[in-house]
């Protein structure tokens, strides 16, 4: 079992968990992720690893589904049945002077060890990081505290600039040339970022988000189109050159079980009652 030793909720809708799992925290490098399981009969849940040290592991977890809902009625003391990882490729933490960074809502939690790796070897990064509103920036402090520059968007205009962050990445990209971006967060905020950069022909790094349910590559539920070949995003990636990625496929496959995600939801709502 995997106690929970530190838990924080970062707004109503995510929460951040420390987690006593030595073994995982030992071995996690940027960009591995872990395999969850809240209790015996739970699904597996796939969780980026936001920090490690040699103990313990960092998560942070969006409410989204039946599974993330039970995670976040877990507290401080309580236990998960299981903590599998690290799983997935590390990212490839690339030789670059300049960098541009792009998060969209909770793809600040896998963007964070990344950047991290990259100011340690001294690359300069400005950050665009966007969300609903200002409650829902997360790691804003943590981010501030390498990066050159953070530049902000909500939705609402609460906090920085009103609107998406592709619209302050477009300013960025008129008067600042950059090595490399990377970008993390929904697929459609991914797809559009790409899309953008290649018309001032900046190479793009994502990390993909694709239903996993094993972690090993065996079920083939995250299997993702690139150049007309299948990798699968939780043994080749999950982070990924985004030069041939088909999106739309992607983001397609994301809606399989809408209907599945909904009913168990119904329940989660009945048993809180």
């Amino acid at each position: 079992m995997y106690e929970i030793i530190e838990k924080k909720e970062l707004n109503k809708d995510v929460d951040l968990f420390v987690i006593k799992a030595p073994l995982a925290a030992k071995n996690t490098q940027p960009g591995n992720f872990l395999i969850v399981r809240v209790d015996k009969d739970g699904e597996r849940i796939p969780l980026t690893i936001v920090e490690n040290d040699e103990e313990n592991i960092t998560i942070i977890s969006q409410k989204v589904g039946f599974s993330t809902k039970m995670l976040s009625n877990k507290n401080i003391g309580d236990s998960l049945e299981d903590v599998v990882g690290p799983l997935g490729l590390p990212a490839k933490i690339k030789k670059v002077k300049t960098l541009v960074a792009v998060a969209g809502g909770v793809g600040a939690a896998p963007l964070y060890p990344q950047l991290k790796a990259y100011a340690n070897q001294g690359t300069k990064i400005d950050l665009i990081i966007g969300a609903q509103d200002k409650d829902h920036l997360i790691l804003l402090d943590k981010f501030k505290s390498f990066c050159e520059n953070v530049y902000i968007a909500t939705d609402d205009g609460s906090l920085g600039t009103k609107g998406f962050v592709t619209n302050v990445l477009e300013s960025l990209l008129e008067k600042k040339i950059y090595d490399l971006a990377v970008a993390i967060g929904p697929l459609i905020m991914m797809k559009n970022v790409v899309t953008m950069n290649k018309k001032y022909n900046l190479p793009t790094d994502v990390s993909l988000n694709p239903i996993m349910i094993d972690g090993t590559g065996m079920c083939g539920n995250c299997r993702v189109s690139i150049n007309g070949k299948t990798y699968f995003a939780c043994v080749d990636g999950p982070d990924f050159d985004s030069e041939g990625i088909d999106f739309d496929e992607l983001m397609e496959r994301q809606r399989y079980y809408k209907s599945e995600e909904h009913i168990c939801n119904l329940r989660l709502g009945d048993n809180n009652d």
